[in-house]
């Protein structure tokens, strides 16, 4: 019988913090971008197997610890409401990124190394 094994992989993790809370991070960024996709943050949690209430309070932290709301809602109207991202919450969502492909880059030879370490 063969097992198979893990393919490694390396993933940064980059979280920025305000205080107690963290304004950003992996999982943020996913919903932020998920919400983008959809226009619907009820939407955007089911994609990401969480909660509507989880997905609230981890918007609400956000537009708490940024300057500016990165995310805003509308109500009503023929079609419902909605939800979107605004000019920051798009900002941060590709700065963020990008810091991550700039971290996986830049530690790309010892990374390198290490998986060649691994079982």
């Amino acid at each position: 019988m063969s097992s198979k094994r893990p393919k490694p992989e390396v993933r940064f993790r980059l979280r920025i913090t305000k205080g107690d809370a963290i304004a950003i991070g992996p999982g943020k960024t996913e919903l932020l971008e998920a919400i983008a996709e959809t226009g619907s943050l009820t939407s955007a949690a089911k994609s990401l197997g969480m909660s509507y209430r989880r997905a609230w309070l981890l918007v609400d932290t956000m537009n708490q610890c940024f300057r500016d709301p990165v995310v805003t809602t509308a109500s009503g109207g023929p079609q419902g409401g909605g939800t979107v991202l605004t000019d920051v919450g798009r900002e941060v969502v590709r700065r963020y990124r990008r810091a991550e492909a700039v971290a996986l880059a830049g530690g790309k030879r010892d990374t390198d190394a290490i998986l060649g370490l691994l079982r």
